[in-house]
């Protein structure tokens, strides 16, 4: 009997454990600005821009951050207003909210997990970097920075 009631303990242990360990990672990776390295980034066959980005109204030739949004998700509203607030204060910038449900093969094709996810293209239409979840606006305009003086020359 003793011994049962040791090891039930030991099992709420180790699951709040690893849910504390979980939880820790989540909240490090969620919000963050992450590059997309050269290899995960979708393409067409051709190295191209991904023909995806057309279809959702990614303009070619300007920086864009593209957001993928629900109905029901709350974070995504709260995403909405931290864009438009960097599109307000940065020059050369436009923004695309998308549709998840309305856009299933984009979705898919380009590898969106959960919303909000924003995506990061360069004037090139690399996507060149990602976040999941509610980005911080100073981060995003610092991770914007390097591609807007790219694309002004």
């Amino acid at each position: 009997m003793q011994h049962s009631h040791l090891t039930g303990l030991l099992v709420v242990l180790g699951v709040l454990a690893l849910t504390t360990v979980l939880g820790w990672w989540w909240s490090r990776r969620d919000g963050r600005v992450r590059p997309v390295a050269g290899d995960d980034r979708p393409t067409a066959s051709d190295g191209a821009r991904p023909p995806q980005l057309a279809t959702l109204g990614v303009p070619a030739g300007v920086v864009t951050l593209v957001q993928f949004s629900s109905a029901f998700c709350a974070p995504c509203r709260a995403t909405s207003r931290v864009l438009a607030e960097v599109e307000g204060h940065v020059d050369g910038l436009h923004v695309v909210e998308v549709d998840a449900e309305q856009h299933l093969d984009e979705v898919r094709a380009l590898a969106i997990w959960r919303t909000p996810t924003v995506l990061v293209v360069d004037a090139n239409g690399r996507i060149t970097q990602r976040v999941s979840g509610v980005p911080a606006s100073d981060e995003l305009i610092a991770a914007l920075r390097p591609l807007l003086a790219e694309a002004a020359r």
